[in-house]
C-alpha cells in the first residue's frame, strides 16, 4: 500500500498493487463526522484521485466505532460566509461526482449513516453495508429543514422512501434489511467481512480497461441530469470515444475474465 498523501489528517488513504485506493474516514472519537478540515481535505483527495492514472476504483470506509459517518460535527460546524449568496453546499467538496471523479467509487457502511453521510452514499456507484448499518436524516428533528442530502437520494431509492427518511427524522431508522429492500444498498454483509468484500468488489472492478469504466461511470451518472433522447445521444459518443477499436472479437475473448459470482 502507497499512501496518497501523508499530511491528511481527518482521513487516511492509500493505494494498492490492485489500482484500488482505500479511504477511511478518521475522526472515530467524533464518529467519523466531518468539520471544515476533512471537508478541505476530501476536496484534494478527490483532486489526487481524479489526477492519478494508477488509481481504478476507490474504496470509501470510516474508522471502527458505532458510526460511519453522522453528519457534520455539530460541535465544530462548517463556518458560512456572512453574504448568504456567496454560501456554498459543503458537499461540493465532500462528494465523487461533485468533484468530476468517474472512477467507481464503493461505499462501505457500518453502524450509523445520518444527514450529511448521504453526500458520500448519494454519489457513490456501489453502496454495501453491514448488517449493523442504520440510515437516517435528523434534520427535521432539529428545526432544520432536509433538502440537500433528499434531494440527491431521490437519485437511488423511490420518493415515497426519500420522503419517510426526511420527514421522520430521528424517529425512525432504516435498517441494512430495509436498506437493501429499497435499493439504498446492494449488499449486506456481516461486520468482519465489510471492507473483505467492498475491496473484492472494487478489485473486479478494477481489473477492467478503465477507460470503459470511467466512460460507463460517466456516462450513466450525467444521463440523470439529461432528458432521456439527450442522455442517449451523449452515450453513444461516449461509446464511440471510450469502446476499444482495432481489437478483433477474439482477442477480446482471449481476455481472462474471473469465474462469475452469483448474488
Amino acid at each position: 500500500m502507497k499512501p496518497l498523501d501523508a499530511s491528511f489528517e481527518t482521513i487516511l488513504a492509500d493505494v494498492g498493487d490492485d489500482h484500488v485506493a482505500t479511504v477511511t474516514l478518521n475522526r472515530p472519537a467524533r464518529m467519523n463526522a466531518f468539520n471544515e478540515q476533512m471537508r478541505d481535505e476530501f476536496a484534494d483527495l478527490w483532486r489526487i484521485v481524479r489526477e492519478t492514472d494508477d488509481i481504478h476504483a476507490v474504496v470509501l470506509r470510516a474508522a471502527e466505532g458505532r458510526a460511519f459517518c453522522t453528519g457534520v460535527d455539530v460541535k465544530e460546524g462548517i463556518p458560512k460566509p456572512a453574504n448568504l449568496w456567496t454560501q456554498e453546499d459543503p458537499g461540493r467538496w465532500l462528494g465523487p461526482k461533485s468533484n468530476r471523479v468517474w472512477k467507481p467509487v464503493i461505499a462501505a457502511v457500518h453502524g450509523m449513516a445520518a444527514g450529511g453521510a448521504f453526500y458520500w452514499l448519494n454519489e457513490a456507484d456501489i453502496v454495501i453495508c453491514s448488517e449493523d448499518a442504520t440510515f437516517f436524516d435528523p434534520h427535521v428533528s432539529y428545526g432544520m429543514v432536509a433538502a440537500l442530502e433528499p434531494i440527491g437520494l431521490t437519485r437511488r431509492i423511490p420518493l415515497g422512501e426519500v420522503l419517510r427518511i426526511a420527514l421522520t427524522g430521528l424517529a425512525e431508522r432504516v435498517t441494512a434489511q430495509t436498506a437493501l429492500r429499497i435499493g439504498l444498498v446492494s449488499e449486506v454483509t456481516t461486520r468482519d467481512q465489510l471492507w473483505p468484500r467492498a475491496g473484492e468488489l472494487a478489485a473486479v472492478i478494477a481489473a477492467n480497461s478503465p477507460s470503459a469504466v470511467q466512460g460507463t461511470v460517466r456516462a450513466v451518472w450525467e444521463s440523470l441530469d439529461a432528458t432521456r433522447s439527450a442522455a442517449m445521444d451523449r452515450g453513444l459518443s461516449y461509446t464511440q470515444l471510450g469502446s476499444p477499436k482495432g481489437i478483433h472479437s477474439e482477442e477480446r475473448n482471449a481476455a481472462v475474465r474471473p469465474e462469475p459470482r452469483l448474488r
